[in-house]
């Protein structure tokens, strides 16, 4: 059996589509799994071991560069890629109109949500067949019993993200045990305060962790080393790509971070994670592992510094 997932972005989806894999190791063993992502993604299906190929598009660079003939170019040949293997299955676990466009350009029976279960009810009209799965479960869940109806089966248990990072070095790292922290965001609303991170990384050093805080644009990283100028013994890491984030989180003792893909990416390499919300409801999209994670906060809420350390000092206990 081979079997086409179509899951392009964001990150955080993205991350939240990887226990499908593991599902489907699990209940369908000789199964084939590729992945259709955003190119900008493609690194986190990279580290799970059920994966088959990667099938990178660049839908979000494309809108913006329809005008130009290297972006028909490239649609051309995603869509050769698409149709260049038979697919017993392919299922569509994004449930939007882009998704669906790019899944029927694959050669099989394309499966997905039902018209009253995804945001963009036009979706659904472009499969074969369509399940109804509740808007009001966890993303995890809903991505899980999409792919378990679709291919006849029934998940158990918790979710199983099923990757693992590759042990990395890094020579600017403190010699001492850290705590990374996640301080960026795709809002300015979903920022946790520069004042709480400093008290927070200031009790965590006076506990004997450094804190270590990536950033990826240059807004990110100057924010990144503005905080870690006024925290003792802290670090802002140098531009990282995903995987190699994914090792500096993987040897981390634990993970802070705000409504960000990157904070999901922590609790499915089952490091002990505390996720702030201060804009949304974690409810639906908030971190969910089998490992220690707690969601703090709420739409118009913010967690204190005081809350964050004590779930801290339970799961570095």
């Amino acid at each position: 059996m081979r079997i086409l997932i179509v899951k392009t972005s964001s990150l955080g989806d993205v991350i939240h589509n990887l226990p499908v894999l593991s599902d489907i190791r699990a209940h369908c063993p000789d199964a084939v799994v590729d992945w259709c992502v955003e190119d900008a993604f493609a690194a986190i299906p990279r580290l799970h071991p059920a994966l088959g190929e990667v099938i990178p598009v660049a839908v979000r660079r494309w809108r913006k560069q329809l005008a130009r003939a290297a972006t028909w170019r490239e649609m051309a040949a995603v869509r050769q890629r698409l149709r260049a293997q038979a697919y017993d299955a392919v299922i569509d676990t994004q449930g939007l109109l882009k998704s669906a466009l790019l899944a029927c350009q694959a050669r099989g029976p394309l499966l997905g949500y039902a018209a009253a279960s995804v945001r963009e009810p036009l979706a659904a009209g472009f499969y074969d067949r369509r399940f109804v799965v509740s808007r009001d479960l966890h993303a995890v869940v809903r991505n899980r019993r999409l792919a378990a109806a679709a291919l006849g089966y029934s998940p158990e248990g918790g979710p199983d993200y099923g990757i693992a990072a590759a042990a990395a070095s890094f020579d600017w790292l403190p010699h001492r045990p850290y705590v990374v922290f996640l301080t960026a965001t795709s809002r300015d609303d979903k920022l946790w305060p520069e004042a709480d991170w400093l008290t927070l990384g200031r009790q965590l050093n006076s506990l004997g962790y450094a804190a270590v805080l990536p950033g990826g644009s240059a807004v990110e990283r100057e924010r990144a080393g503005r905080l870690a100028a006024g925290i003792p013994g802290a670090v802002a890491a140098p531009p990282m790509r995903i995987e190699t984030l994914a090792s500096l989180l993987a040897g981390a003792r634990a993970a802070v971070g705000v409504d960000t893909g990157l904070t999901h990416l922590a609790v499915a390499l089952k490091v002990p994670t505390v996720a702030l919300y201060t804009a949304t409801d974690p409810g639906l999209t908030g971190v969910l592992g089998t490992g220690f994670h707690r969601n703090l906060g709420g739409r118009d809420q913010s967690p204190p510094a005081a809350a964050v350390l004590a779930e801290l000092q339970s799961a570095l206990s």
